[in-house]
């Protein structure tokens, strides 16, 4: 009976320990569920963006980014993106007028100006496609086309997009703080009537998988717009 007493702790701490590395193992890692892989900051890219005067950003049909100054003073945007590819960039970019005249400030004609830079190395250039929607003087609107912020709208029959020198625009100072290097301004071919602008792009990485396996569940695709 002796031994037996002396021998207990030695089988309690056996079991103790063998019921511990049983419960790790069918313990899912900490934080989240067994074979999920989270995407963490460093899967991130910066992205950059100035535009005269005000933008609207979406990518892969979601709204990702708003100017949240629709005039003065002139800002860059700095937002962190989850990239997935191919991307789809589409951009709604205004320039300040007045909607029924075309003018600012009364009686002056201003000018736009949209450029961009991702640290994935994704710029703003003459490849992107650009679509006037609101032009004066004098005044004209087309319709924005339905789905143009989609992966799947065609915008084969849009224009390129035409290159301006930043001397051409003239951005403010907040330009000059941020990595713009090799980045363009991009607008239509008439940087001074044309006022609202839409932009695409796609940018293929061809062999790009995600390190990610998470997938959300809520669609957050198309808002605010529906």
């Amino acid at each position: 009976m002796m031994k037996f007493k002396k021998q207990l702790p030695f089988f309690l701490g056996a079991l103790v320990g063998a019921g511990s590395l049983a419960l790790a193992i069918a313990q899912p890692p900490r934080g989240g569920q067994a074979g999920i892989i989270k995407p963490e900051m460093g899967d991130v890219i910066q992205a950059n963006i100035y535009a005269d005067n005000w933008f609207a950003m979406y990518i892969n049909g979601k709204l990702v980014a708003v100017d949240p100054i629709d005039f003065l003073p002139h800002n860059v945007v700095n937002v962190n993106l989850l990239p997935e590819y191919p991307m789809t960039i589409a951009i709604i970019a205004k320039d300040n007028a007045d909607p029924k005249t075309g003018f600012e400030y009364g009686d002056h004609i201003g000018d736009g100006g949209f450029v961009l830079k991702f640290s994935d190395g994704t710029i703003s250039d003459a490849k992107w496609k650009a679509k006037r929607i609101f032009s004066a003087p004098p005044v004209k609107y087309e319709p924005i086309p339905t789905s143009w912020y989609l992966p799947s709208f065609d915008d084969s029959k849009w224009d390129s997009a035409t290159e301006f020198t930043p001397q051409r625009v003239n951005p403010k100072k907040p330009y000059y703080d941020y990595n713009f290097e090799g980045a363009k301004f991009i607008w239509t071919s008439d940087l001074d009537k044309d006022n609202t602008v839409l932009f695409r792009t796609k940018i293929e990485k061809p062999g790009w998988k995600a390190r990610w396996t998470t997938k959300p569940d809520l669609d957050v695709s198309g808002f605010p717009l529906r």
